[in-house]
């Protein structure tokens, strides 16, 4: 699938979805999923491109972009990784992001390679933070899986 930049809004009132900022696969992924997903993935602002943020600190956003998954670990120094012992049928477990200085010696690191592949294979979605209400840089993210059961 060719990559584009072009970006669309999605609305479907019955099942609780308004987004803007999404890319047509991020469209097709609301649509099929949409039911399944979370409150806060449904409410989050769609990133699709390196060039789109947040509206305020402290805003919550969504994205399944490699290219902006990448950068906003790599701009907060995190590098992919896994919890130890959570594989199972030779894939990878839990995913999370490594950041220096906050205690991550139980994790380990794996390649961006195997943490896409992981992703994609669960059809994950990334809910993070680019800054907190006090404008500070954030870390916050966490993965929504559309097969997980959801309040």
């Amino acid at each position: 699938m060719a990559k584009t930049n072009s970006t669309c809004s999605y609305q479907d009132k019955e099942k609780g979805i308004k987004v803007n900022g999404a890319s047509l696969s991020d469209i097709e992924f609301l649509k099929k999923h949409a039911q399944n997903l979370s409150y806060t993935t449904k409410n989050s602002k769609w990133i699709s491109s390196l060039d789109q943020h947040e509206d305020h600190p402290g805003q919550s956003l969504a994205t399944r972009s490699h290219e902006v998954i990448k950068a906003w670990a790599e701009a907060r120094r995190a590098v992919p990784a896994t919890v130890p012992g959570t594989e199972y049928d030779g894939r990878l477990g839990v995913l999370r992001f490594d950041f220096p200085g906050y205690g991550g010696e139980s994790l380990e690191e794996v390649s961006w390679e195997e943490w896409f592949k992981t992703f994609d294979e669960r059809e994950l979605v990334f809910i993070f933070q680019e800054h907190l209400k006090n404008g500070n840089p954030s870390n916050f993210f966490q993965l929504n899986s559309p097969f997980r059961e959801h309040e």
